[in-house]
């Protein structure tokens, strides 16, 4: 996985998912760009229970917390929160605003920032976790284990058009296998 700009940042549904792997203080170190969460992000996060270690990762410094600077981000904020949950639109209204990438699962929120921004990167929960299991070596049974906590605690299970739906799969079937 190779990010282009300086942040990811992160929406709700991706940062669920993430903190679902129970990894997520190791995760995130090895993300090739400083990870981050809009504000809209950190209080929807902060009302579900399956949401930990993101505070943690917060004053460790491995996840920063941004908010709006200027009033085209507040103003394409309005204009997407039409369309869009306020995390999602928050999250993208940064992104392209300050050109760094995003990461979301959600397939209204792909497609509609897709549109909204040729250049805007979207990365998704599997790009991340692929990249981190390669990078720290992960052994097998425990990415499966990871990937089975996204699936039952995060609800998220990769659309059938996924680039790496196979992959996922690949993982949790050796393991029922053996």
């Amino acid at each position: 996985m190779q990010i282009n700009q300086s942040h990811l940042l992160i929406d709700s549904c991706c940062m669920l998912n993430l903190c679902s792997s129970g990894q997520l203080l190791s995760i995130l170190p090895l993300i090739p760009a400083k990870a981050a969460i809009v504000q809209e992000v950190k209080q929807e996060l902060q009302k579900i229970e399956n949401a930990i270690d993101f505070e943690t990762a917060i004053t460790k410094g491995l996840l920063l917390t941004v908010d709006f600077e200027s009033e085209a981000e507040e103003e394409a904020f309005v204009n997407y929160a039409a369309y869009l949950d306020d995390g999602e639109a928050a999250t993208g209204a940064i992104a392209i605003n300050r050109g760094w990438a995003m990461a979301t699962d959600e397939k209204k929120a792909t497609k509609f920032f897709t549109q909204e921004s040729s250049s805007l990167q979207i990365i998704s929960t599997l790009e991340i976790i692929k990249h981190w299991s390669e990078v720290a070596n992960i052994e097998q049974l425990t990415l499966n284990y990871v990937l089975n906590q996204i699936r039952v605690k995060g609800h998220y299970i990769p659309p059938r058009n996924h680039p790496l739906r196979s992959w996922w799969e690949t993982v949790i079937e050796k393991q029922e296998n053996q």
